[in-house]
């Protein structure tokens, strides 16, 4: 039982020697693997003085720094399971992940004053702090702890983390992720991508997210190998360290501005071994330049919240853009039509999974978990693909009404909702459209309440972003008499999408990159 504690399944492969580097940052930094041992031990301690119990709730909304990469290694030693939370949310936002999850400890930001209050309001809900820097009262309290800890024994459906991730309609779901559905992903990963000695992943994802904190972390923590640590993605600090490194994972955003960069050419590539690519599709313009400048395919996978990755192209296998490979070799793949029986070969339906990787539940929804999951035990993911004759899959849309937005999933009824709740809009309808930078973005369409005047551009944005994280906010808000509509009612937002195509285009030609 012991073993199935991921951290443990992690320690078994570190290296024997304690000095093997782990974590490197910009400015040279160095934190070796018996350091991180050390570390984490330490923090576990803190959790566990601060009434942190095995089974508990960590929330964690900081800034990315090696101190949060430890602070979760700490939640899985004391046997927690974290909730990690994009700084950038709001008052509103957070509110309801505190009170829907009910963490017995909350780290955050000593400078966000909506968190302390928000903690404040709720007796027993404990506050450390943790900054851009790595200090604050969470390693004030830790550096004086043991060294060492006995890391909690966990049960492979033990929970090990929960990430939220909202539906079309409705509040956000916490999606339970078990010590093996974390493990299996990993360790299926690591295989896969032909993880080997001597690698060193170039890390300049967030650590709030599936991709940098499972997919990237994980699998360097399962190769016992080292990273390069960038606390946030440039071009240029990312094109000066990848000839140091041999794995670069990122977004699509990513490849665009790395391509709109002219020193990055073949040399700055000549040790990578794999460019990874996720968490947004992919343009095949993109792909294709990317293999001219450099030489090298990007590796495509698929993958969300509920499941960690579910498809990958392979190492030794040619890549196609618009591809996202074949079904992971533990992962059960079907694809099926509205009537949910199989499509037929070539033709479109949607992707229903089962496997380790795929999460048992919604933390206290049971209802939204019998909607997504069917009897027979197969997750219906929202996403519509086709199986190639080859046999890989391609990602044609989505089912669900969501859109990914520079790697973060967005959903439009969220911010419909903070619309629809400004004076003089009388209804809202928002769909993503295509962006060269950021994969999707934002296209609002407003009505207004009969004989009110258009907001204002500024303070419309003004009013979204006092409830909702910058990258949610639209890229493009027009106004419009109606709302296409369905006999039973429904927006029609395909037709939305094309009616608002040439103010679309035309935006983007007047965005500076």
């Amino acid at each position: 039982m012991t073993h199935a504690n991921l951290f443990d399944i992690f320690a078994a492969r570190f290296p024997k020697d304690g000095a093997a580097p782990f974590l490197t940052t910009r400015d040279g930094h160095t934190t070796t693997y018996g350091a991180l041992a050390n570390l984490s031990a330490r923090m576990a301690h803190c959790l566990v003085a601060h009434g942190v119990r095995p089974g508990d709730r960590v929330a964690v909304q900081v800034e990315k720094t090696p101190e949060a990469v430890f602070l979760y290694l700490a939640c899985l030693r004391a046997g927690a399971a974290l909730l990690p939370l994009n700084p950038a949310y709001r008052s509103d936002e957070l509110e309801y992940f505190l009170d829907d999850a009910a963490p017995a400890l909350v780290v955050g930001d000593p400078a966000n004053a909506d968190l302390k209050s928000l903690c404040a309001k709720r007796p027993g809900m404990h506050l450390l702090t943790l900054d851009a820097r790595g200090h604050g009262t969470l390693m004030d309290e830790s550096r004086d702890r043991d060294g060492a800890f006995a890391t909690v024994p966990r049960a492979d459906d033990d929970l090990g983390a929960i990430l939220y991730s909202s539906g079309t309609t409705g509040r956000p779901k916490g999606v339970m992720l078990s010590h093996r559905n974390l493990a299996s992903n990993a360790a299926t990963l690591h295989k896969l991508w032909q993880f080997r000695p001597g690698d060193v992943l170039l890390h300049a994802l967030p650590i709030f997210h599936t991709h940098g904190l499972f997919v990237a972390l994980n699998t360097t923590l399962m190769n016992g190998s080292a990273m390069i640590f960038h606390n946030r993605f440039t071009a240029e600090d990312v094109i000066a360290d990848l000839p140091r490194a041999t794995v670069f994972m990122g977004v699509p955003t990513f490849y665009t501005r790395l391509l709109a960069t002219p020193a990055f050419d073949r040399a700055v590539c000549r040790n990578i071994r794999l460019f990874i690519s996720g968490s947004a599709p992919l343009l095949e313009e993109t792909f294709q330049q990317f293999e001219s400048r450099t030489g090298i395919q990007i590796l495509e996978r698929y993958g969300m919240t509920e499941a960690g990755m579910i498809t990958s192209a392979h190492i030794d296998k040619p890549r196609r853009a618009n591809t996202v490979g074949w079904p992971l070799p533990d992962v059960n793949l079907r694809i099926v039509g509205e009537d949910q029986k199989p499509v037929a070969s070539g033709a479109t339906g949607e992707i229903q999974i089962n496997g380790p990787n795929v999460f048992r539940a919604y933390w206290k929804k049971p209802e939204k978990t019998a909607e997504d999951i069917t009897a027979d035990g197969w997750f219906k993911t929202g996403d519509l693909a086709r199986v190639e004759p080859d046999g890989m899959i391609s990602i044609v849309g989505r089912a669900k009404d969501m859109m990914i937005s520079g790697g973060f999933n967005v959903y439009p009824k969220e911010i419909e909702d903070v619309l629809d709740g400004i004076p003089g809009i009388a209804e809202s309808a928002v769909v993503g459209m295509p962006h060269p930078d950021f994969g999707e973005a934002g296209l609002a369409v407003l009505t207004l309440v009969p004989g009110k005047s258009p907001p204002e551009d500024t303070a419309l944005r003004a009013a979204l972003k006092a409830h909702l994280a910058n990258y949610k906010v639209p890229k493009l808000m027009v106004v419009a008499d109606t709302l296409p509509r369905n006999a039973m009612g429904k927006v029609q937002k395909k037709l939305l999408r094309e009616t608002y195509k040439v103010a679309w285009e035309k935006m983007l030609t007047g965005e500076t990159a």
